[in-house]
Order: structure tokens, then C-alpha cells, then sequence
């Protein structure tokens, strides 16, 4: 049975992507592919406000993420975690075989650029690593915030995730200093997992230059090698990148700030809703994220049964993550969601607890 998605990702395809992953296959070496590949990672750019090199990468993001590590981090590494994405994260770094501390924060609130400022002056790093938006927690830290601090830090690497950001609000990779700024596109782009797309800034190509064991899969510099042909070091998933091309389509179609202001207005929906049934929201205030709500179950709602009954009724809705899982639930609004998407569940949530009406 179909179920509507409003778990944290993967998220709705339109049937338009579908169709477009359906386009005939071509070799990743004829010059098909690379007009494809060209075309995308140009429009791309446009989407991160970028000029530094932007790479696709037949992975998860946390392939990318692992990159990154093995790329960037030589002395020491900060790993600032404050949800369970964060802290795997540093677990990552630590399989790497790199020296890293973890910088922890309450599950709910942000990473601070206070902390990152103490952490950093201390001298001891030349990488750090932040999610900008911790999925299992709906928590989104103040990144602008966070870069105007790292400007102070020209030699510690700003490697970033915003797996579950990117493309729903405005984030200027160039102007924010990002070095490595990484996405998958199974959530706000609304494309099949599968896919991951990274940057890298002529800093992180110096970096990577100087770093011994940083692997071949995710080789910054095979991948730059492979940029100048409009191509990749490995086998493409090109039906993939098809599916993004027609999504760039759609997304420049609805025009970018159209786009960041429905996923506001789609989170401020969401959290309306869910406060004024008597449910808190789980992050701090004023560090909601705009993509995901995850709110406290204040209420004592029996969340296995109501993910089980909504399941019955054609919807997929999930419960908290980890070490709060029961005491919270989440409600994805990123994508191509709309309001009436949202109306949906909510109505097929009251027919199941009609004292939420």
C-alpha cells in the first residue's frame, strides 16, 4: 500500500520526476551526459549562490560527510552535536582514524556561536563540523550567525551539513565561508535518495592537496579532475541526475524566494497547529527548523498506535528519534508539500483522535 510521506525523508516525488528518471539511459562518458552534468551543477550554483566547485556523488550524504573527514580534517577536528546526526558524526571522525572532540549541547537546542568562538580559540583545531539542521530534533542552529564567527578562524575548515536545509531557505555558501557544504536530496529537494551533492571551496582543494589517506571514492581532487570534463570520477547515477535537472526546472519555475516562503509559511502552519492542540514544540524558541516540526508529546498520545492507524489510513508519520523517541513525534513540511497536503493528515490525525479536533 502507497502511504503519503511526512517522516523526515525521503519525502514525495511529483510524478514529473518519476517520469524524468525514466528517460533513456546514456553513457557517463558521451558527451550526453556531460551537457547533463554541466547543465545541473550550473543551476545548482545558482540555487547555493556559489562559485566554488559543486560535485555529485553517487552516495548517501553520510558518504559525502565521511569525504569530507577523510579530505579536510589533519590536525584535529570539532564536531559540534547536539542531536543523534551530530553525534554519529563524530563517531564517523573517530572511524576515520582522525583526532576530534565533540562539543555537546542539550538535545533541543542549538549549536551556539558563543561555543563555537570558545571552542575554536583555543588553537587546538583545523576543522570543524555542524549540522545546520539536526533532523532528529528539529532543531535549526543560527548558521549566519556561526560564520561571522568563523571569519575569525581563516584555518579551521567550516564543513557543513545541511542534508535537511538546503534549497528550503536561503544559504549563500560563498558569502556564509563555507569550505564543504553538503546535501543528499531526499528532503527538501524531493528527489529519491540516492543522490549527494557537496562543494568545495579552493581552501578545501588546498586542504585536500596536503591530506595522505584521504581514499579514492570521495577524493576531492578526482572529483575537481573530473569537474573540469563535466563529469565524475565513478559511475554516475544518472537517472538520479536526470530526476534533478527536471527538479531544477521546477524550482527556478516557482521562482527561489517563492519557494524559501512556502517552506516558512509551511512550518509556521505545522507549528500552529500542533500548539494549539496543546502540544510543545521540542527545540528551543526561535530555533524551530523550517523543514521538520518535532513537538513534545504533552498530550500522552499512545504515538505507536497513532503511527500504526495512520499507516491503515495511507499516511507514514514518525515518531521521535533515539533517545527521545515517545516523548516526541515528527512532521516533515519541505519539498513540494503544500498546505493542503498538511490538511490532509491533520484530518486523517483528528478522524483517529476526534479530541484533537
Amino acid at each position: 500500500m502507497y502511504k503519503k510521506l511526512f517522516i523526515p525523508g525521503p519525502v514525495p516525488v511529483h510524478p514529473d520526476i518519476l517520469a524524468a528518471m525514466a528517460t533513456p539511459m546514456i553513457g557517463h562518458r558521451m558527451k550526453e551526459y556531460a551537457e547533463l552534468h554541466g547543465r545541473v551543477t550550473s543551476r545548482l550554483k545558482q540555487v547555493l549562490l556559489t562559485q566554488s566547485k559543486v560535485f555529485l556523488a553517487t552516495s548517501s550524504a553520510f558518504g559525502v560527510m565521511e569525504g569530507a573527514i577523510r579530505n579536510l580534517v589533519g590536525k584535529r577536528c570539532a564536531n559540534f552535536c547536539n542531536g543523534a546526526f551530530s553525534d554519529k558524526w563524530h563517531d564517523v571522525t573517530l572511524r576515520c582514524g582522525k583526532q576530534a572532540d565533540a562539543i555537546r549541547f542539550e538535545w533541543g537546542r542549538p549549536v551556539t556561536p558563543e561555543a563555537v568562538e570558545k571552542a575554536l580559540s583555543t588553537g587546538n583545531y583545523d576543522s570543524m563540523t555542524l549540522i545546520h539542521n539536526e533532523t532528529s530534533t528539529g532543531v535549526m542552529s543560527p548558521l549566519r550567525e556561526i560564520a561571522d564567527v568563523m571569519r575569525s578562524f581563516p584555518d579551521v575548515m567550516f564543513i557543513v551539513d545541511t542534508v535537511s536545509s538546503m534549497s528550503a531557505l536561503k544559504i549563500p555558501v560563498d558569502a556564509l565561508g563555507i569550505d564543504s557544504c553538503i546535501f543528499g536530496v531526499q528532503k527538501a529537494f524531493a528527489l529519491p535518495p540516492g543522490l549527494t551533492v557537496f562543494t568545495a571551496s579552493e581552501r578545501a582543494l588546498r586542504r585536500a592537496a596536503a591530506m595522505e589517506g584521504r581514499g579514492y571514492y570521495f577524493d576531492y581532487l578526482e572529483f575537481d579532475a573530473s569537474d573540469a570534463k563535466d563529469n565524475t570520477p565513478s559511475t554516475p547515477c544518472i537517472s538520479q541526475i536526470y530526476a534533478m535537472d527536471r527538479q531544477l526546472e521546477r524550482m527556478f519555475a516557482e521562482g527561489l524566494e517563492t519557494r524559501w516562503e512556502r517552506h516558512r509559511d509551511l512550518a509556521g502552519y505545522v507549528r500552529g497547529w500542533l500548539t494549539s492542540r496543546g502540544f510543545e514544540l521540542f527545540p528551543d524558541a526561535g530555533y524551530e527548523s523550517l523543514t521538520l516540526t518535532c513537538a513534545r508529546n504533552t498530550r500522552g498520545v499512545d504515538l505507536a498506535v497513532l503511527k500504526k492507524r495512520l499507516a491503515e489510513a495511507g499516511f507514514a508519520f514518525d515518531d521521535g528519534y533515539g533517545k527521545i523517541k515517545g516523548q516526541t513525534f515528527r512532521i516533515a513540511h519541505m519539498g513540494d508539500m503544500t498546505k493542503n497536503d498538511l490538511d490532509d493528515l491533520f484530518s486523517a490525525i483528528i478522524a483517529i483522535m476526534p479530541e484533537l479536533a
